[in-house]
């Protein structure tokens, strides 16, 4: 059963969440950082992303991966083209087809982004994705800094879950 005060707990947790991923994107400005962001809910994700917009003065692109996606860097680079936005936030990993080839090339070319872009990169991510990023995608997951969480932790949800006789 969810009260009003979890609902404020979860909306406080995502709030000190959405000011450390703008504090790490600030942080990274000018320069290629990767940034996981880790929710769930899409609705979330877009609430966050507006209260990044609203909070902020960077140029915040944002770029949702077709389903047919087969490489990320390509994807980017061809959204961009000569652009470099001061930070770049992509979304849409969960509904690419071949995600597990998709992060396995990743990985493989992940030097390529370091080289060529010169913002924070900020993955959406769900919980599925983020398992797939540290078993086909070592080394990229190792790049990024600790993990940016949207969602409650399944353990403070089962300790916060009632006792029954």
């Amino acid at each position: 059963m969810t009260s009003l005060g979890d609902s404020q707990d979860s909306t406080a947790s995502a709030t000190v969440a959405t000011k450390r991923l703008a504090r790490a994107m600030m942080v990274a400005a000018g320069e290629f950082s990767l940034i996981l962001a880790c929710c769930n809910s899409a609705q979330k994700q877009q609430q966050v992303l507006n209260l990044l917009r609203e909070s902020s003065s960077a140029d915040i692109q944002e770029i949702v991966l077709p389903p047919a996606s087969e490489t990320l860097y390509t994807t980017i680079t061809a959204a961009l083209g000569d652009a470099q936005p001061e930070a770049l936030i992509v979304g849409g990993l969960e509904s690419v087809e071949g995600i597990n080839q998709l992060l396995i090339s990743t990985n493989l070319m992940r030097n390529e982004f370091r080289k060529t872009f010169n913002f924070p990169l900020v993955l959406w991510v769900n919980e599925e994705i983020l398992c797939k990023l540290v078993w086909l995608a070592p080394d990229l997951k190792d790049w990024a800094a600790s993990t940016i969480r949207f969602d409650a932790p399944h353990n403070l949800l089962i300790e916060q879950a009632p006792l029954s006789a």
